[in-house]
């Protein structure tokens, strides 16, 4: 480097005259020209070449990086540039876990070797292959983010790399109930807060956290509609819950609520208008705190063995309900908008053999009509 000044004619309007320039050696190693901007003194040029010389000694080192450094980058850009919500900060922790192995690896010497070595193991878990792909995406966005920030290139390896795949693996059986069984279910239930939650559940096909998230500001008795506009998640930061954003933009929306659900909800209002500190921020399902996640899953539990019904999960209830509205004639478009897809190809991939049934349903209504 060193600090010259430039040519009368590219002088500035207000006198700045003197640049520093030469070349240097970026993160990886690469050599570049390198040009600054005008500066009015020799001096100040002085001093600001050596900020930049002094920024690429901590730059230079980059080429030493390992592994794990590379994904701990990953995780403080996309929190501190609020990419991504805290449930998602959280899986890329837990899915950094799997990829201890190659902590101390130098992003130099990655190897696709290496990468199926690490396949292997995984294999040779009890993982599903979804579970297992969540990781490949993970693994493949750090590298992407290591390109994209740092000039890394990872394109050999990142072409060489495939997902996971296991012919043999049994597709898992979707679990629902029909309207019956959900009827077999609810009819042991006692207290109006849990009969109103699992009414929400199977009728508006709400994920655990959005029914949690309710407040009275998002139930309208007018319009018979409920808002979904936020979530509740726990363990985060230790703290008892946090409300966060709905899982994608497509999950914030309003629902239509059946005579049956609207009529409880009125009842629960009531009931609960009647503690002084009451008010509309108060959530739907417990008080001025949520309804605790594990209190829902026991009593769906305990309700499950009263009635004699088979026991499904709480996310399961979203099943049910997408079979409850294909079963009755609604379309993908209100499936998808039930249930908060963001494509409609995402519902008609996982409701594909529903979809079908109705698609046979037609069928055998033509075929009458034509004899």
């Amino acid at each position: 480097m060193s600090v010259r000044k430039v040519n009368e004619k590219e002088w500035t309007k207000d006198g700045r005259k003197y640049v520093y320039e030469g070349w240097y050696k970026d993160a990886f190693g690469k050599r570049k020209p390198y040009k600054s901007r005008k500066y009015l003194t020799r001096k100040e040029a002085v001093q600001e070449e050596r900020v930049f010389l002094s920024s690429l000694e901590t730059v230079v080192k980059m080429e030493d990086i390992t592994f794990k450094e590379l994904c701990d980058k990953h995780f403080d850009y996309k929190q501190n540039a609020k990419k991504v919500k805290v449930t998602t900060l959280r899986n890329y922790n837990k899915r950094q876990q799997h990829l201890e192995i190659f902590n101390d690896v130098k992003l130099s010497k990655l190897s696709i070797a290496q990468f199926d070595e690490w396949k292997k193991m995984m294999n040779e878990t009890t993982m599903e292959t979804s579970t297992k792909n969540d990781l490949y995406k993970y693994f493949r966005s750090v590298l992407h983010f290591g390109t994209n920030r740092y000039n890394y290139n990872f394109t050999e390896l990142l072409n060489m790399m495939n997902n996971f795949d296991d012919p043999n693996e049994s597709p898992k059986e979707m679990e629902f109930w029909t309207k019956a069984e959900f009827d077999k279910f609810i009819s042991v239930e006692t207290d109006l807060q849990f009969r109103a939650a699992f009414e929400t559940l199977y009728y508006c096909g709400l994920r655990s956290g959005e029914l949690r998230g309710l407040t009275w500001y998002d139930i309208n008795f007018e319009t018979k509609e409920l808002s979904v506009n936020k979530n509740i998640t726990v363990n985060l930061d230790g703290k008892k819950y946090v409300i966060t954003t709905p899982k994608t933009k497509s999950s914030k929306r309003k629902l239509t609520m059946p005579d049956i659900l609207v009529e409880d909800l009125k009842k629960l209002r009531k009931m609960q208008n009647n503690y002084c500190e009451f008010n509309n921020n108060w959530f739907v399902f417990g008080s001025y705190e949520p309804l605790g996640k594990s209190r829902l899953r026991d009593r769906k539990n305990k309700n499950c063995k009263l009635a004699g019904v088979k026991q499904i999960r709480i996310h399961d209830f979203r099943h049910s309900c997408a079979s409850l509205l294909i079963n009755n004639g609604a379309n993908v478009t209100i499936v998808a908008h039930y249930l908060g897809h963001t494509k409609i190809d995402e519902t008609l991939n996982t409701y594909t053999h529903m979809f079908k049934d109705k698609a046979e349903e037609v069928t055998r209504m033509i075929n009458q009509l034509n004899r």
